[in-house]
């Protein structure tokens, strides 16, 4: 995740026992989503090395996630771009995936976007240890978590497909710019949201209902807050969310304000998409070499993963 900070200026917007009971978790043989299967997905990332835009491992992830989801018959592709590294003088080629998984048998009416960022850091700037600061950031909350989540909903859609068509966008190059720039984050998300309708992209189309972004989503002790833009810009659609989580009695969010975080929904909420920031901010292994798998938890991943399922399978 970027070095993370409130803006106040204009952003150019203009345990999981006792889960509530809803329609899906009436039915003991629905497909149901794994904390444990998720941190699996969380530990093979981390396992791989940073994810650095432009890195071998960054296009191994790449890789892993097209083919996985063309493995499972759904239609996988790329939005790539070539930017100056906010970080170097080099160019650096920039490639988002996004993965469309139909809807049951119906006609593309609805459709809801879930998102996550797969890079990591190229630098550990936040690391108390003056040494480390230069090296990058492992990535298993700030990053991998969030992907995690989602490649597991992949696996369960393949089983159950959704009532609703779902988008899954994992982008690249959120996480590479110098702290307090804002210029130099959310590069794959901007270059997906300023043209999300124009011929040819992955993601023309009907508006979507909205965009779940998960960032941060995997630390022991979860707690998120209604993030400040979007609640401000997208009221609706955060309170639905929240509201939902309340329903599944799902403790790790909170349904209070929290501060405004420039991450990768400030794009989508600029070209006029709902967009909600699942994040927890309070995260000490934040941008350093901490942010390994220990500091992160599976029951974490299930709060999370169980919410977003229930309103894939529950609009």
């Amino acid at each position: 995740m970027f070095s993370r900070f409130c803006l106040t200026m204009a952003v150019g917007l203009f345990c999981l026992a006792g889960v509530g009971a809803t329609a899906s978790a009436a039915d003991p043989a629905a497909a149901s989503f794994s904390g444990e299967k998720a941190f699996e997905w969380l530990e093979l990332q981390v396992d791989m090395g940073p994810r650095v835009p432009g890195s071998a491992a960054n296009r191994e992830l790449r890789d892993l996630i097209l083919q996985t989801a063309r493995d499972f018959g759904f239609l996988a592709t790329t939005s790539c771009v070539m930017v100056k590294d906010p970080l170097g003088a080099e160019e650096i080629e920039i490639c988002s995936v996004i993965v469309t998984v139909p809807a049951a048998g119906k006609p593309v009416a609805d459709r809801l976007w879930l998102g996550a960022h797969f890079d990591t850091r190229p630098i550990s700037d936040q690391d108390p240890d003056p040494a480390r600061r230069g090296l990058p950031v492992p990535g298993a909350n700030d990053g991998a978590s969030g992907t995690a989540v989602l490649m597991h909903l992949m696996e369960l859609m393949h089983q159950e497909a959704p009532p609703t068509e779902v988008n899954l966008l994992f982008l690249d190059g959120e996480d590479s710019g110098p702290a307090g720039d804002a210029t130099g984050f959310c590069l794959g998300s901007k270059h997906l949201a300023s043209g999300w309708q124009d011929f040819g992209s992955p993601l023309a189309g009907p508006m979507p209902r909205g965009l779940i972004l998960l960032d941060m989503v995997g630390e022991r002790g979860l707690e998120i807050p209604m993030e400040g833009y979007s609640l401000q810009y997208a009221p609706d659609w955060t309170h639905l969310i929240f509201e939902r989580a309340a329903i599944l009695g799902i403790s790790a969010l909170v349904a209070a304000p929290g501060r405004p975080i420039y991450d990768d929904h400030v794009p989508f909420l600029g070209a006029g998409i709902p967009a909600v920031d699942l994040i927890d901010f309070e995260y000490p292994q934040w941008h350093t070499t901490e942010d390994l798998p220990s500091a992160c938890s599976a029951n974490s991943l299930s709060e999370i993963g169980i919410l977003v399922w229930d309103l894939i399978r529950n609009p």
